[in-house]
């Protein structure tokens, strides 16, 4: 086929580095979906089917889906994997109208032994040793849908069932929190508390001191060995960057763009692979509130959400891991040794 009418020099520069830039995200894409055939974590996350949350396990290219909790009465969410791969922590809303409330469970990963460890309460995470459970408390007993409703914080003992109350009795409106592995410092955004219109804070884990850590965004996420942290620094962004404790006060340093998108696709709630290589995050288009919140907010469905993986030490090289969009969301990973 002869063309007999060409571009101006300016346009072909134009369309020929667009088609370099789409061939290139394509290749990536690939590139790592097959790489991800080759991991041997897997996935899990809370999606919405025929009107009932349930927690579902993936491997970490998206295949051999999972139900963990088979529940069609009882909405799961916020699922939370133990650092040893065993047992998996969750919220739970429970109730209707005025007795509705969300609660912390735990169970084990093959849904067996499944456990109340707190009423009221909310963001279930797992402390540096994997001895206990922490979650924060609601703030008020009556449900609220809102992600900062909490006041205090809590750890549940795995070995005596005792819960104790962190030592820091300033503690509220705090949202998904996580803990280093060395067990010494908790991290968690701050909305409208502590002094705090909305920040990321590094929290004493076992004292009283709590830091800014001058960080754009919200919903910070640890790395597995401690050393990293990842983040919401918008709707459109997650960035990641190193964990700094040797001065006076904690700070993030070495800060970079993993994900990268534009309006109206936004990207949330990304976790670390166990290995510290990949990010898992969901994304999809922001649409209309319910229940008078947006849809990255536990409990509030988001037709069109998908799991996505991203190469963590890069920018956008990333693949799609679900596609049913079944408000798919809040994924986390499971150190699993091996494969089925």
């Amino acid at each position: 086929m002869t063309f007999h009418h060409r571009l101006p020099c300016r346009w072909s520069v134009v369309a020929l580095t667009l088609i370099l830039a789409a061939t290139a995200s394509a290749w990536a894409a690939g590139d790592l979906r097959d790489e991800l055939k080759k991991v041997p974590f897997k996935i899990v996350y809370e999606t919405y089917r025929d009107g009932n949350w349930e927690l579902y396990q993936i491997n970490a290219d998206g295949s051999q889906p999972v139900n963990l909790t088979k529940t069609p009465t009882i909405n799961e969410g916020y699922p939370q994997v133990s650092r040893d791969g065993t047992k998996i922590a969750f919220s739970v809303d429970e109730g209707e109208g005025e007795a509705k409330a969300r609660n912390v469970y735990m169970m084990n990963m093959d849904g067996t032994d499944r456990t109340l460890v707190a009423k009221h309460a909310r963001y279930p995470f797992w402390n540096g040793t994997g001895t206990g459970l922490c979650y924060v408390p609601d703030e008020q007993e009556q449900f609220s849908i809102r992600d900062y409703a909490s006041k205090g914080l809590c750890v549940y003992d795995l070995a005596t069932r005792r819960t104790v109350p962190h030592p820091n009795p300033e503690l509220h409106h705090l949202y998904n929190l996580g803990c280093t592995c060395d067990d010494k410092w908790i991290l968690s955004t701050v909305h409208a508390g502590m002094g705090h219109k909305h920040a990321i804070l590094a929290i004493a884990a076992h004292g009283k001191e709590v830091f800014n850590l001058k960080l754009p965004g919200c919903r910070p996420h640890v790395s597995p060995d401690g050393k990293r942290v990842s983040w919401n620094a918008s709707d459109f962004i997650i960035r990641v960057g190193d964990l700094d404790f040797s001065g006076p006060e904690p700070k993030v340093i070495n800060q970079h763009d993993a994900v990268s998108s534009t309006k109206p696709v936004e990207v949330y709630q990304a976790a670390w692979s166990p290995d510290g290589r990949y990010l898992a995050f969901t994304s999809g288009t922001k649409t209309e509130k319910k229940l008078g919140a947006p849809p990255e907010f536990i409990g509030v469905e988001a037709p069109g959400w998908n799991i996505w993986v991203a190469d963590a030490s890069t920018t956008n090289r990333m693949v799609q891991v679900t596609t049913d969009g079944h408000s798919n969301k809040e994924p986390d990973w499971v150190p699993s040794p091996s494969r089925p």
